[in-house]
């Protein structure tokens, strides 16, 4: 893909499930999220806000995750594209590290694409 190309909707909901379905989370947020993105969590997670603006701000609330989380196992299911839109569901059995505390997750992303990137993303599940 040349410079001037720009991935459509599909092709970046279609890297993103990939990515995803491998694990490589970081690797989705570093190469196709826009500096500008714009997260908003279901709830705000201990100390912080539901809304991370920047790539900045997203990168650090994964690091959060990650340090926070052991994913015993995770499903990626979509994506489904409607326009700028898409939707990925994910399934994650994972445990809460400062507690101890194992559970199973289920969460849907809706995610905007503007000029080839991710602008936008909203999860939504039961807290």
């Amino acid at each position: 893909m040349t410079p001037q190309e720009v991935m459509t909707t599909q092709k970046v909901a279609d890297t993103l499930v990939k990515l995803c379905s491998e694990g490589k989370f970081d690797e989705a947020t570093k190469t196709l999220y826009s500096p500008d993105i714009v997260s908003i969590e279901a709830g705000a997670p201990p100390g912080q806000s539901r809304e991370s603006k920047g790539l900045d701000a997203v990168l650090a609330k994964g690091e959060w995750w990650v340090s926070n989380h052991e994913v015993h196992s995770s499903k990626v299911e979509g994506p489904l594209v409607a326009g700028s839109h898409f939707a990925v569901v994910f399934r994650l059995d994972v445990t809460f590290k400062p507690q101890s505390k194992r559970f199973q997750m289920e969460e849907v992303a809706i995610y905007k694409v503007a000029n080839g990137k991710i602008v936008y993303e909203e999860f939504f599940y039961n807290m």
